[in-house]
């Protein structure tokens, strides 16, 4: 089944889950069943010549899901070893009329041991799911290290044990899986923090309880998607021309910094802007002229020598390269001045940190955690533990759009359901990809004049076209190497 757009926290797919049970009269362990049967599909799908299997079940209805996959997969012709990581005997409800059928069929429970994970095959996580509360305890931290100790590979069942279904962190121990295999709802805690590495692929069944059926709760984040770059960036007309798709003016570049701006300005053409201006402190003028001709470059010592091109831009980018100095508070000065939509990065966002200036309305601002952590005034570790909490900061701090950086960009605005980007890669945490960002998302600005639009579209295809240029590997990608990719990623 193909991933839904929205994010539900964990206390909303629970309440899914009662909907179900108490409203619609669908028994508890007919969900279970439904989760068994998903689970085993994923299974032979992700590994369709896998014979054994090792399922390690908990103690409480994840361990159920467990008992279930057991019974389908032993019918199913695949060698099934159980592990029971708590006494079966203590199982309630579900979970244990599960474990009872699993041993009806034949089968048979065996006590946990380490030493019983050393068979081949594909181990299956059914251990906490989404019950835990608090830290995980020493005696399942201790299983949780064994299954990420033994070199198989891992399914997850809902959630990986351990991670925190809303945050993404781990809760002292979590397992890593290669793929997870959730129900109901896709937990946020999957997609944001370290829950992408924990959860390895997602895969996802509902149950059958989709939409009509079930009222669903507002999401509480939506995955971008790639069809919203038509949106952002539909067909020409045949008869266009380049005043039809913006005038852009990035300003940054100072002293000994051509490249971030020049990378911004090189990235906001590529995104197709229809005419691009970089204002650079005039030592800079040689390199990005010569390195890009196709921009307009304007150097320049005072902000009086800005004036004509704040006058004759439709947006402004600032901070790629800009510095702290003197000249660079007197660029931001004149650019809050000039009343024209804004995107923002870099030290503009430093800048703006220090001197704590007053929300805007047509403004994006897009931080690193460590940004976002000096506009918040507190620590880039606060930021990354909650980064859905400091987005929601962020926006009602500071107005407008934000963009917070990272693995799992997210894109919020006051009175919006925040947006993830699952997208990118490792190998684009290097020098310049922000200014790469800051251009691409100033162009997409420009032609749709939408800003929530222009944030989470800039955001997808600067990911895209990162994991596009990873193809020859991750290490040494350049904030060049995407800028190459994007021209592909928006028209594809």
């Amino acid at each position: 089944m193909a991933l839904p757009v929205s994010l539900y926290s964990t206390a909303q797919v629970r309440a899914l889950d009662t909907y179900a049970i108490e409203t619609l009269g669908i028994a508890g362990y007919t969900l279970m069943e439904r989760a068994g049967e998903a689970a085993l599909r994923c299974l032979r799908t992700r590994w369709p010549v896998a014979q054994h299997v090792t399922i390690v079940c908990g103690p409480g209805n994840n361990g159920g899901d467990g008992y279930v996959l057991a019974r389908l997969a032993r019918a199913a012709g695949l060698t099934v070893t159980v592990l029971a990581a708590s006494p079966p005997d203590g199982l309630k409800g579900d979970a244990r009329e599960a474990s009872r059928a699993w041993l009806a069929c034949g089968g048979e429970s065996r006590p946990y041991e380490s030493r019983l994970l050393e068979h081949d095959g594909i181990i299956v996580d059914a251990l906490l799911g989404t019950g835990l509360h608090g830290p995980v305890r020493e005696q399942m931290a201790r299983v949780i290290h064994d299954l990420n100790a033994a070199g198989r590979p891992v399914l997850a069942l809902d959630v990986p044990s351990g991670l925190d279904s809303d945050t993404g962190m781990p809760l002292g121990a979590a397992v890593r899986a290669d793929c997870t295999m959730t129900f109901v709802g896709l937990k946020t805690g999957l997609f944001v923090g370290d829950g992408p590495q924990f959860a390895g692929v997602v895969c996802f069944d509902d149950l059958g309880l989709r939409a009509p059926v079930v009222n669903p709760p507002p999401a509480r984040i939506e995955r971008i998607v790639e069809t919203e770059i038509q949106r952002a960036l539909p067909r020409r007309r045949r008869s266009a021309h380049k005043g039809d798709f913006g005038r852009v003016l990035i300003v940054g570049g100072g002293v000994g910094m051509p490249g971030a701006a020049r990378l911004s300005g090189e990235a906001c053409l590529r995104i197709g802007a229809g005419l691009v201006t970089v204002a650079v402190a005039p030592q800079n003028l040689p390199a990005v002229a010569a390195g890009r001709p196709e921009l307009i470059c304007l150097p320049w010592s005072e902000p009086g020598e800005l004036r004509e091109a704040l006058e004759r831009a439709e947006l402004i980018a600032i901070g790629p390269g800009l510095g702290r100095s003197e000249w660079a508070r007197a660029a931001l000065h004149a650019v809050l001045g000039a009343g024209k939509p804004l995107v923002l990065d870099a030290d503009a966002l430093n800048l703006i940190a220090e001197s704590g200036a007053s929300a805007q309305s047509e403004w994006i601002l897009t931080p690193h955690p460590g940004e976002a952590g000096r506009l918040l005034g507190i620590s880039t570790a606060e930021v990354q533990r909650d980064r859905l909490g400091a987005l929601e900061r962020l926006t009602a701090r500071y107005g407008g759009i934000v963009v917070l950086k990272g693995a799992g960009t997210l894109v919020g605005g006051p009175g919006r359901t925040p947006a993830l980007c699952e997208r990118g890669n490792p190998g684009m945490a290097s020098a310049g990809m922000g200014d790469v960002l800051t251009g691409v998302i100033a162009g997409i600005f420009a032609q749709s004049r939408d800003a929530w639009l222009a944030a989470r579209v800039g955001v997808l295809a600067h990911a895209l076209a990162g994991d596009a240029a990873a193809r020859n590997g991750e290490r040494g990608l350049l904030a060049g190497d995407v800028i190459e990719e994007l021209r592909r990623c928006i028209n594809d």
